[in-house]
């Protein structure tokens, strides 16, 4: 990974997009710290001493501008559900399928046009339930319906200038803009979480054997965690094609024997992301509508707590239990419905079939795409379940005294986006490489 950086800083366009991301970077951190209109700094920080359930996970993912309520307080979660629902309703609605998949260029920008549209409106809905939901704890300097508006407008711009840093990295920088912020956002608690271990070991009474031996266990396992994201990360199963002797223009092509490489979790960490935004949605939703619901009781008090169990535990292991089962179940469809949307096993096998290649033992046409499609499944299946698995055990983790500001989610978040960095960087060297040849 160092040597791909070092030779990364020594190309100069790959090191031009390297430092454009990091100044589109070094914007984010600097907007985190920005606090919105209408807010009394003094107040807040007595009001965001403790933050848990939806406002700990979005202060996690926000890099702690959430606690701040500061101008990125939302992220980008809005535009995180916004990429669900548009598609889903790809899968549901003709129209939008057909564009998807048949659109080209013209069809993308189209579909990313009514995704940035819905991200508006769903930053503008969880803005206002933000609001409503702090308006009685004092944080803002008045009551009045400008002091709202202003709050509202200043949290949905916030949401608009990440998508567009999002989609600035995305197209000019490197890796996945969307992703990358997440991942500065989560790596930004890494002090936090050094404290934490630090006051483990050192407590008011002096140094403490029992903290050194449990700051120890959290660690060891953390790189045990971390070792196996990356081992499961870049395993693939290499499946053999073989392709005969062929004619072309005067020429004859000899055989060639090769393999289509098949990632264990070709979503990434999408599934986790995607799933993690999907449960937490409707604690938003409900806090526009009732005021004060964590006190209450109820159908909608219970489906709140619900929605919150993803990150906190103050809600007991009931709603912890059906949270995590719902959750194991989102990320387990979302990686299915990731695998097959970039990876289609008929197209593939008829490819194969055009250029004249079979799997060995298997012939070509319907027989091949059942084998692939096989395949894919147990994959799928082995890396959904694995996602699920090292998101949920850490949850339980909530239920101790401990306060680690990285969770199995952040893990996953957090080497998945560093590894498909650094991959785009070893795709952009080699590109570069091939073309300065050619030239």
């Amino acid at each position: 990974m160092f040597k791909t950086i070092k030779n990364a800083l020594k190309t100069p366009d790959v090191r031009k997009r390297l430092w454009y991301t990091l100044i589109l970077i070094i914007v984010f951190r600097f907007g985190c710290f920005i606090t919105v209109p209408g807010v009394n700094s003094i107040a807040l920080n007595e009001a965001m001493k403790n933050t848990s359930g939806i406002a700990g996970l979005i202060d996690m993912i926000s890099g702690g501008a959430f606690s701040r309520f500061s101008l990125f307080a939302m992220s980008i979660s809005p535009y995180i559900t916004a990429s669900i629902v548009i598609q889903l309703l790809g899968m549901i609605i003709p129209a939008l399928e057909r564009l998807t998949k048949e659109g080209g260029e013209e069809g993308r920008k189209k579909i990313n046009r009514y995704t940035k549209f819905l991200t508006i409106i769903l930053a503008l809905v969880e803005g206002i339930g933000i609001y409503l939901s702090y308006k009685s704890s004092g944080i803002f300097v008045n009551d009045k319906f400008i002091t709202g508006v202003l709050t509202v407008t200043g949290l949905v711009v916030g949401t608009s200038i990440l998508t567009w840093l999002g989609d600035e990295i995305t197209n000019k920088g490197i890796g996945n803009g969307i992703s990358l912020l997440i991942f500065v956002g989560i790596i930004s608690r890494l002090p936090s979480g050094i404290t934490t271990l630090w006051n483990l070991i050192m407590t008011d009474a002096g140094f403490s054997t029992t903290g050194l031996l449990t700051a120890l266990g959290i660690i060891i396992g953390a790189i045990i965690l971390v070792a196996g994201v990356v081992f499961v990360q870049q395993a693939e199963r290499k499946v053999p094609v073989q392709y005969s002797k062929k004619v072309v223009g005067r020429k004859m092509v000899g055989a060639q024997n090769t393999h289509i490489p098949l990632k264990l979790v070709m979503a990434g960490v999408m599934p986790v992301i995607f799933a993690s935004s999907f449960m937490t949605f409707p604690a938003m939703i409900i806090q526009i509508f009732v005021k004060d619901i964590a006190t209450k009781t109820g159908f909608w008090a219970g489906v709140y707590k619900f929605s919150i169990a993803t990150s906190t535990s103050s809600v007991g292991w009931g709603y912890s239990l059906a949270n995590a089962i719902v959750y194991l179940l989102l990320i387990v469809g979302f990686t299915f419905f990731y695998t097959y949307a970039t990876f289609n096993p008929a197209e593939v096998s008829n490819n194969i079939k055009k250029n004249g290649g079979f799997i060995p033992g298997i012939r070509a046409g319907k027989p091949t795409t059942e084998y692939l499609s096989s395949i894919i499944s147990k994959l799928t299946w082995f890396g959904g379940l694995f996602l699920a698995v090292i998101a949920i055990i850490p949850m339980l983790l909530r239920f101790t005294n401990l306060n680690i500001a990285f969770g199995g989610t952040s893990i996953l978040i957090v080497v998945g986006v560093a590894l498909e960095t650094v991959q785009q960087l070893e795709s952009l060297l080699a590109m570069r490489h091939y073309k300065g040849f050619l030239e």
